[in-house]
């Protein structure tokens, strides 16, 4: 189905931005457009009324670039919450960032400890989507 960006509406859908920095998001937006991304975490300490929106399967969402403009639509097919220390090499994969899970451990840790801190037994929102609209192709 082809269509054009304006055909996909911007109002009424949350937004967010992939990671923590302009280098990380690109990479992670590239990951999700190339199909190799389809799953993402953030820590359940995030989601709270002035933090981000809880994810909810049904719902679609936008996925900005750095500087807010939309690059994603994204529809959410699943979702869970986990400890880290739980987290299985089928959803680390899905995440699209590395090729094992102990990869996915370790750099998640990484970006965790930037972001509030870490913990082994930390809960974290697990989320599984699809891709339905990039905002830079004219393909449905």
């Amino acid at each position: 189905m082809n269509t054009d960006n304006s055909q996909v509406p911007l109002t009424g859908l949350v937004s967010f931005r992939f990671g923590d920095n302009e280098e990380l998001c690109n990479e992670l937006l590239r990951l999700v457009r190339s199909g190799q991304k389809t799953a993402t975490c953030e820590a359940l300490r995030e989601f709270r009324p002035d933090g981000e929106a809880m994810p909810v399967v049904g719902r679609r969402d936008i996925a900005l670039n750095w500087d807010g403009t939309p690059a994603l639509l994204i529809e959410t097919l699943e979702v869970s919450q986990m400890r880290f220390c739980d987290v299985d090499e089928c959803f680390a994969l899905a995440e699209g960032e590395n090729n094992s899970l102990e990869g996915w451990r370790r750099d998640h840790q990484e970006y965790f400890e930037r972001n509030g801190g870490f913990n082994m037994e930390m809960m974290l929102v697990c989320e599984r989507f699809r891709l339905v609209h990039d905002y830079d192709s004219q393909e449905m």
